[in-house]
């Protein structure tokens, strides 16, 4: 149980209310011990009776108090069980949600490098299923435990001391019971992890046909498509009838093992009545409800290790994550107010997972109120310049700084909280267009959302909606255009208000008469910020106080759009090549 040690601090966190759930089932068992007991007063008093005779009054009296005996203690158990559901289960519940919000936040803290390395599905299983799991350990495993301690812990005693030799022929079908329910429950484990692996091909396979039912209906390959889940939901079927096969045989196995213990009760119970050395015909009705009392508890040992067995598998996927170093650190956690002033001094960078050299010895220097345009082929570095600067990566060579600090001195938070940032892939979430904006500002007015989706010339698109504002978005922003989606990003790093702006080629998808309207209000409104701008035009990029080339990772050509154009270069070609194509429209 070493991955599990893990837990702990989540057990020291709740202690006291898993100490009062331990006393809450010693209390609810020993109510529960005394039902048979008095069960087997009730028939002692009749066979008293019917033997020796007496008064029937007096009889009925007896059973009456004894009857009333036996309804307090069954409600007071039942009573007691119910606070111990409530304290273990409860308890489970809110470590459940601790693990979880462990897990997310350790997400959050994780570099981009480690989402290139892991699949989106694995990291949802392991904070959903997994930690299910292991809140199976939490809750029923630890409850059912303690109960199956505390019932044995004071029912065999007793037992042994009303009828040893009884008690010795009557567990003996138990510990086989347990160890059938637990070769059993580790057969169910087998097949249910199968099934749960069809399920996620077959979770996996829906999502991806619905988020690409456009392309599947533009080449008309929607019988091949349900051809393929056919197969998957078929053979997902086949996994699950082999899983519900094995299943049957677990009440059935119970049953059997029951009836068995009980003809043992019956039968040697009976035998040693007749011969006397059981004095009481009450004491065989007193066995034979212990014996149903303590079947689930023995038959939940082998049910129990099993769910050790998965939470202990769980626990050790969910460690894999939690002891994962993020390669991106917050060196302090002093305030830090960022100005804007960006330089890069020699700096180089290389991608750990493809070893691919995006920057070598790039400098450049941007200062608070100018605009820098970066221009290049794809994969020339461009995007990789804004990463840096957001240090979603740190350089491998040379350093930033940013108002003459250096980067990694800065703190974290402060740094990204002065950046807007718009992505070449404009992610919007399924949430409406208003909350998709103050995404940048939460606290924003509806006249500031209003504001910014004009100076991103996306405020007439959205007023033609049916909803306006209040437009809800389906998944990953696919209700609108490429060119809307882009501007409602670009309203969401306005709306902010930064210090840096950075703009990685996110104007790709307008044209060129809004294109120009956008830049002349973000000229506008980013008079005293840091822009940097990332683009393929040479329309997106004229205006810009400097403009550097990148190719391969190195910057061949700086200067002033003016200072370009005159130059033999990328840049002077690039511009000939749009102009003639403007020319051509």
């Amino acid at each position: 149980m070493k991955e599990l040690q893990h837990l702990n601090k989540y057990f020291k966190k709740y202690k006291w209310k898993l100490i009062l759930g331990f006393f809450i089932v010693l209390v609810a068992r020993i109510f529960a011990i005394l039902t048979p007991k008095f069960s087997g007063d009730m028939i002692n008093l009749v066979e008293n009776y019917m033997s020796k005779g007496g008064d029937l009054s007096e009889l009925k009296h007896n059973l009456l108090m004894t009857l009333l005996l036996l309804l307090g203690a069954a409600l007071l158990s039942a009573f007691f069980t119910f606070l111990m559901r409530q304290m273990f289960i409860v308890v489970s519940r809110y470590m459940e949600a601790d693990l979880k919000n462990e897990v997310y936040e350790q997400y959050q803290n994780l570099s981009l490098n480690f989402y290139k390395k892991n699949r989106t599905g694995d990291l949802m299983n392991r904070i959903s299923e997994d930690v299910s799991k292991v809140r199976m350990y939490l809750g029923p495993a630890i409850m059912y435990g303690v109960t199956t301690f505390i019932l044995f812990a004071t029912v065999i005693p007793y037992m042994f001391y009303t009828a040893p030799e009884l008690t010795l022929y009557v567990i003996i079908p138990l510990p086989i019971l347990s160890v059938a329910i637990y070769q059993l429950s580790r057969l169910i484990h087998k097949r249910s992890t199968v099934v749960q692996q069809y399920l996620s091909h077959l979770s996996t396979f829906t999502q991806e046909s619905f988020s690409g039912i456009g392309v599947i209906k533009a080449y008309g390959i929607e019988k091949q498509t349900y051809t393929n889940f056919e197969k998957l939901s078929i053979t997902s079927r086949d996994k699950n009838l082999d899983l519900v096969k094995v299943q049957a045989f677990f009440f059935p196995l119970m049953i059997a093992l029951i009836g068995v213990s009980n003809l043992l009760v019956i039968y040697i119970g009976g035998k040693k009545y007749i011969e006397g050395s059981i004095p009481d015909l009450g004491v065989i009705v007193e066995f034979l409800i212990y014996v149903n009392m303590l079947t689930w508890p023995v038959a939940s040992v082998g049910w129990i290790t099993s769910l050790v067995q998965q939470a202990e598998a769980s626990q050790k996927r969910i460690n894999e994550f939690l002891n994962e170093k993020p390669s991106i650190v917050n060196h302090t956690e002093q305030h830090t107010p960022i100005d804007g002033s960006i330089q890069f001094n020699k700096v180089s960078f290389t991608y750990e997972d493809t070893n691919i050299t995006a920057l070598k010895d790039v400098s450049f220097e941007v200062k608070k109120g100018e605009t820098l345009a970066i221009i290049g082929k794809t994969g020339s570095g461009k995007s990789t310049i804004l990463e840096l600067i957001g240090r979603l990566y740190d350089t491998t060579g040379g350093s930033i700084e940013i108002d003459g600090t250096n980067i990694t001195a800065l703190n974290l938070k402060d740094l990204r909280n002065s950046i807007g940032y718009v992505p070449q892939e404009a992610f919007l979430f399924s949430d409406s267009i208003k909350e998709n904006i103050k995404f940048g500002k939460k606290d924003a007015t509806d006249a500031e959302v209003t504001e910014a989706a004009k100076n991103a010339s996306v405020h007439d698109n959205i007023v033609d909606f049916t909803k306006g504002y209040d437009t809800v978005l389906g998944e990953r922003g696919i209700t609108l255009s490429g060119g809307q989606k882009q501007r409602v990003s670009i309203a969401r790093a306005i709306i902010k208000d930064p210090q840096i702006l950075l703009f990685d080629d996110s104007l790709s998808a307008v044209d060129t008469e809004t294109e120009e309207e956008i830049l002349e209000n973000i000229k506008r409104i980013a008079s005293d910020k840091t822009t940097i701008l990332v683009s393929h035009r040479i329309s997106s990029a004229k205006n810009a106080d400097k403009i550097i080339i990148l190719e391969e990772g190195q910057i061949i050509q700086r200067g002033t759009h003016n200072d370009l154009v005159n130059q033999e270069g990328y840049y002077q070609e690039l511009y000939r090549k749009q102009l003639e194509e403007k020319e051509m429209e």
